[in-house]
C-alpha cells in the first residue's frame, strides 16, 4: 500500500522545480502531478479489483509493479510537461494494484471491527512512508536532481515486488474466484450500487479524501511560499503523517470496544469544529497565521483524518466479503473520482494564504458527516 504514498510524497519537495523545468503553463498547475497520479489510481482500481477476484491476488501485484516502474522510467526521461502527466497517470494505474490487492487480502481474512483494527495497524506502519518520503526525495534531489526521484521509485518498487513474491501467499481460493465476464461484473456492480452502506461510505470516503489530496497538492506551496520554511518542509510535512499514524494506533486499540461508526462520528465532529474554528482565527491574520499555529491545526486535523480512513473504508467494504476485490476496487475508484475534482478546486484556489485549504476541510468535513448520517437513516443499531 505504501507504493502509492511513496509515488506521491517523494517528489513533493521538487514540484516547483519540475514545473519550471518542464515549462508548466500556470504555476498553480503543478498540483496536477499529484492529481494525475490519483486519477490513474482511480481508473486502475476499476480493473484491478475484478481481475484480482478472477485470477487471484498475487498476479495483479506483479502487473501493477511492472506498470509503475514503466511510468517511473518515462517520467525520469521526459522533457515534456504533457508526457510527465501521462507518465504520472501510468504510475497511478500501476500503484492501484498493490493498494487494492492489499485491502482485498485483508478482507479475504477479516471483517467488521476486526478488519478495521487490522487496517489501523497497517495504516500505522504505512504512515512511516509519508513521514520519510519527502526527506528521501530531498536527498535524491540533492544527489541527482528531481529526475533521480523516479529512479529511486523504480528501485524501491522492484525490491518490494521481490519481497512480495517471497513472503506473501495467495489468499483467494480457486473455488471463491469470480469469472471476469461482463455478466458477472454487471451483477457485482448492481449489488454494490444497491448496497446503501457501501454507497454511502464510498461517498464519505471520496469527500474526505478530496480534502486530503487537496492538502497534498498545496502543502509544498504553503510551506515554501507562505511560510518560507526552505529545507524544513520535509520535517513539517512529516508531522501530519505522524498524526495520522498516532490516530491509527489509537483507533486499533479502541475500535473493538467502541465500534467504527461511533469513532467515525466523533472524528468528524472534531474535524469540523477544528476547521471552522481555525477559519475564524485566520481572519485577523489575513489567512497567514504564525507557523506554529498552522502546524498545531494540521496535526490535530490529520489525527481526525487518521481515525476516519480505516473506519470509513472498513464500513464500506463490510457487506462485500464475497467479492472483496471488486468491492475494494469500486470503493477506491469511485471515492477517487469524487475526490479529484474537489482536490483540484482546493489546489487551484491557492492564493498565498491557507484559507482555501482550511475552508476545504470545513466544507468537505461537513459533507462527509452528512453522508454518514444519510447512510445510517433507518438503521436502528449503530454499525460497528
Amino acid at each position: 500500500m505504501s507504493t502509492g504514498a511513496m509515488g506521491t510524497d517523494i517528489m513533493l519537495p521538487a514540484l516547483s522545480v519540475i514545473g519550471a523545468d518542464l515549462a508548466v503553463p500556470n504555476p498553480n498547475d503543478v498540483h496536477s502531478i499529484v492529481t494525475m497520479f490519483f486519477l490513474g489510481m482511480a481508473v486502475g482500481q476499476l480493473l484491478v479489483g475484478p481481475l484480482s477476484d478472477a485470477f487471484g491476488r498475487r498476479p495483479l501485484i506483479f502487473v501493477g509493479y511492472t506498470l509503475f516502474v514503466l511510468g517511473s522510467v518515462v517520467a525520469a526521461l521526459t522533457e515534456s510537461w504533457n508526457m510527465m502527466l501521462v507518465a504520472r497517470a501510468l504510475q497511478g494505474v500501476g500503484a492501484s494494484a498493490p493498494k487494492i490487492v492489499a485491502v482485498a487480502l485483508i478482507r479475504d481474512q477479516y471483517e467488521g471491527r476486526a478488519m478495521a483494527r487490522i487496517m489501523s495497524i497497517v495504516t500505522a506502519v504505512f504512515i512511516l512512508v509519508p513521514i520519510i518520503a519527502p526527506a528521501i526525495g530531498q536527498g535524491l534531489i540533492w544527489a541527482g536532481g528531481w529526475r533521480f526521484t523516479f529512479v529511486g521509485l523504480s528501485a524501491l518498487s522492484i525490491l518490494v515486488a521481490i519481497w512480495f513474491a517471497l513472503r506473501l501467499p495467495e489468499t483467494l481460493a480457486h473455488e471463491n474466484r469470480r469469472p471476469f465476464q461482463p455478466k458477472a461484473l454487471a451483477a457485482g456492480l448492481r449489488e454494490v450500487l444497491k448496497t446503501r452502506q457501501t454507497m454511502g461510505y464510498t461517498l464519505a470516503a471520496g469527500l474526505i479524501t478530496g480534502a486530503f489530496i487537496g492538502y497534498l497538492g498545496s502543502a509544498q506551496k504553503i510551506f515554501h511560499e507562505v511560510f518560507k520554511v526552505g529545507d524544513y518542509f520535509a520535517a513539517l510535512f512529516a508531522l501530519a503523517a505522524l498524526a495520522i499514524g498516532a490516530a491509527s494506533l489509537v483507533n486499533a486499540s479502541l475500535v473493538m470496544r467502541m465500534g467504527m461508526y461511533r469513532l467515525t462520528c466523533w472524528a468528524l465532529y472534531a474535524l469540523i469544529l477544528l476547521a471552522i474554528g481555525f477559519w475564524l482565527v485566520l481572519i485577523p491574520y489575513a489567512g497567514v497565521p504564525p507557523l506554529w499555529m498552522f502546524v498545531v491545526w494540521q496535526m490535530a486535523t490529520f489525527f481526525c483524518v487518521g481515525i476516519l480512513f480505516a473506519n470509513i473504508n472498513a464500513l464500506a467494504l463490510e457487506p462485500l466479503g464475497h467479492m472483496a476485490g471488486l468491492g475494494a476496487g469500486f470503493v477506491g475508484s469511485i471515492s477517487f473520482f469524487i475526490s479529484l475534482p474537489l482536490a483540484t478546486v482546493i489546489g487551484s484556489a491557492f492564493n498565498l494564504t491557507v484559507f482555501p485549504m482550511v475552508i476545504g476541510f470545513a466544507a468537505l468535513g461537513l459533507a462527509t458527516y452528512l453522508s454518514v448520517r444519510w447512510t445510517e437513516i433507518g438503521n436502528t443499531r449503530r454499525l460497528g
